[in-house]
C-alpha cells in the first residue's frame, strides 16, 4: 500500500497477516485550506517523523501545524462505514504507526473505510491540550459527513476510534458540546475509545471531568483499557457507568494486563484480542452489514 508523504516508506506491516480486502490508494485532505487558526504568538515548526530516543520501534511524527485526514478505503466489500483514527502520543506527537496506519489497514479488513487523522501537535493550550486537536478532529467529521459520498461512505455511519490521547479526543469528539456550533453535525455516530487518558479530574479514580456530558444524545461506544494502565482506567469505568446511568449503548472490555500504548503491536497477550472484539460490537451495533441505497 502507497502510503502518502512521510509514511510512504514506513513500510507498515499489520500483526493479523495478509489483510482480506486490500486498500486503494489513499486520498489526502487538507482541513484548513487557508491555514489553521493558531493561538497568538505560536511559532511552526517543521513537520517531521521523530528520533527514536526511547529505542522502542515507535514511529512518531512531531510539529504538525497543517492538519489533515487521509482516506484509506478497502478495494472490495466496502460496506459505507467509516472510522477516523486518532493515533496517541499525549497531545504532542503522533504515534503514526502502531496507532495509525496500521490500524487504518486493520479496518479496511472489515470493509469500513479508515480515515487516518493527523491533528496538530505539540500542545498549543498546557491546561487543555485537546482544544486545537478538537477543532481539527470536527472538521474532518464536517467534511466527512459533506464529501463522504466521493469515498463510498455513509454519513450516519461515521464513528471515531482513537488512542491514549487520541482516545481523550475521541471522547471530547462524542460527549464534549462545549464550542459546537451544531454539536450534531461532528458528532460521530459511533466511539471507540482505547485507553483514553485523561478523562478524569486530576488523573485521579473519583469522577469525569466536566467536558464530558453523557445524555440521551451520546453515541454507542465501546471501551478498550488495561487493568494495569498506569494512566487510570478509571476514566473508561466511569464513563462506561455514565453511559449506564444515561440509558445509552456501551461496552466495556478491562484486559488484565497490557499496559498503555500497546495499540495494534503483538506481544502475546490476551489484549492483543482487542480488535476482534471491536469488530464484533461493530458487527452488533450493524456498522458492518452493507449500507442500503
Amino acid at each position: 500500500m502507497n502510503l502518502p508523504m512521510i509514511w510512504k516508506w514506513m513500510g507498515v506491516v499489520t500483526m493479523f497477516g495478509a489483510m482480506t480486502h486490500a486498500a486503494v490508494e489513499p486520498v489526502e485532505v487538507t482541513l484548513f485550506p487557508e491555514g489553521a487558526v493558531e493561538p497568538a504568538g505560536f511559532v511552526a515548526e517543521p513537520e517531521g517523523l521523530m528520533e527514536d530516543k526511547k529505542k522502542d520501534g515507535v514511529k512518531r511524527v512531531g510539529n504538525v501545524s497543517v492538519p489533515m485526514m487521509t482516506v484509506y478505503r478497502p478495494e472490495t466489500g466496502a460496506n459505507g462505514t467509516a472510522v477516523l483514527v486518532c493515533p496517541g502520543g499525549g497531545y504532542s506527537i503522533l504515534a503514526i504507526e502502531h496507532e495509525g496506519t496500521q490500524v487504518c489497514e486493520w479496518l479496511n479488513s472489515l470493509g469500513v473505510t479508515a480515515v487516518l487523522l493527523k491533528y496538530r501537535v505539540p500542545r498549543r493550550d498546557a491546561t487543555r491540550p485537546h482544544v486545537y486537536p478538537l477543532e481539527d478532529a470536527r472538521q474532518a467529521m464536517k467534511l466527512l459527513r459533506a464529501r463522504g459520498g466521493e469515498w463510498g461512505i455513509k454519513p450516519d455511519r461515521i464513528g471515531v476510534l482513537g488512542f491514549s490521547a487520541g482516545g481523550n479526543l475521541s471522547v471530547m469528539l462524542a460527549l464534549n458540546p462545549e464550542g459546537a456550533a451544531d454539536m450534531e453535525a461532528v458528532r460521530p455516530n459511533f466511539a471507540v475509545p482505547v485507553y483514553p487518558a485523561y478523562l478524569t479530574v486530576g488523573g485521579g479514580n473519583g469522577e469525569l471531568v466536566k467536558e464530558i456530558v453523557v445524555d440521551e444524545k451520546a453515541p454507542p461506544v465501546c471501551l478498550i483499557h488495561a487493568h494495569n494502565d498506569k494512566i487510570t482506567p478509571a476514566g473508561s469505568a466511569l464513563l462506561y457507568l455514565a453511559y449506564q446511568r444515561a440509558g445509552r449503548p456501551a461496552e466495556l472490555h478491562v484486559y488484565s494486563a497490557g499496559g498503555h500504548g500497546f495499540g495494534m503491536k503483538a506481544n502475546g497477550d490476551a489484549i492483543n484480542e482487542w480488535p476482534a472484539r471491536v469488530g464484533a460490537w461493530l458487527k452488533q451495533i450493524g456498522m458492518l452489514e452493507p449500507a442500503g441505497g
